[in-house]
């Protein structure tokens, strides 16, 4: 898992199977109180069609909430 600050400032990252699902996956969280935003695939990740959310936040949270919206996240970093 990748991650940088301290506390709820940890910068997680979800690997997205499409980038319309990232999109969504990047809104549903923002409404939720997430600061989100959608990245390109980089060396980090190669699975996917090559997009990631990645958001800072509680990641248990994050990912319980993109479950229940039907998002499927490939990897977590």
């Amino acid at each position: 898992m990748f991650s940088k600050g301290v506390d709820d400032k940890l910068e997680h990252k979800f690997v997205i199977g499409s980038i319309t699902y990232a999109i969504r996956g990047r809104d549903i969280l923002r409404n939720n109180g997430f600061k989100a935003r959608v990245e390109r695939k980089t060396s980090e990740y190669k699975s996917g069609c090559g997009y990631a959310v990645v958001f800072e936040g509680d990641l248990e949270t994050a990912e319980r909430i993109l479950k229940n919206a039907n998002i499927k996240i490939t990897k977590t970093i």
